[in-house]
């Protein structure tokens, strides 16, 4: 019997590729013999010290409180919250076209269970030590000029696969069996087009 292959997966839940992603990984789920770990990096953290516009620069501010509810959701209550909150506060952006951050973490902890005074984490700085190091884990195995999502197969890395639909079914499995092929030979490192759509999603 095969062994079941151990993924590591890295979102930051206001990005709609890694959504898009990690729904697909939860579709990959059903048909792959894989055990999937679900960790938080942060497009915040990345973006430190960058140059951004000021749209940009604000979204970037308001995206500390998710991760950061979900960082001390975790260490509080159990690391079976971080798959939890990800899911409940992804709906809520990707789905339901939440736009106030504070909205998303606060009906994320109420469809979760968890207490309400949580959402104080995402204004405080107390669990970012653990953030950043969950974030640095992630980068650290793809390198610097990559964002989220970030997939870890059985110690192989990479960014992506990006995607703006989510497969179903054995074309999930296909899809995995594929990005894990190209990804286990140490001379690959990209494969590209444009990108003619954004995500589009059917809940």
């Amino acid at each position: 019997m095969a062994e079941r292959a151990q993924v590591g997966f890295w979102f930051d839940p206001i990005c709609p590729f890694a959504w898009a992603t990690s729904r697909w990984m939860k579709e990959v789920e059903k048909v792959r013999d894989v055990d999937v770990t679900w960790n938080v990096m942060s497009l915040s953290v990345l973006n430190e010290g960058r140059d951004l516009d000021a749209d940009y620069r604000k979204s970037m501010d308001s995206a500390w409180a998710p991760v950061r509810v979900i960082i001390a959701a975790a260490a509080e209550h159990g690391e079976q919250y971080k798959d939890k909150l990800y899911t409940a506060m992804g709906e809520l952006i990707h789905y339901e076209k939440v736009q106030d951050r504070e909205e998303v973490v606060r009906l994320a902890l109420e469809r979760v269970g968890l207490p309400a005074e949580l959402a104080e984490a995402g204004k405080s700085d107390a669990h970012d030590e653990a953030l950043r190091a969950s974030h640095e884990a992630g980068i650290n195995k793809v390198g610097q000029d990559v964002g989220t999502p970030i997939v870890e197969v059985n110690g192989t890395a990479f960014f992506g696969p990006v995607i703006t639909r989510v497969p179903t079914g054995e074309d999930a499995g296909k899809l995995f069996d594929a990005s894990v092929q190209l990804a286990s030979f140490p001379y690959f490192f990209e494969m590209k087009r444009t990108r003619t759509e954004s995500p589009v999603f059917e809940n």
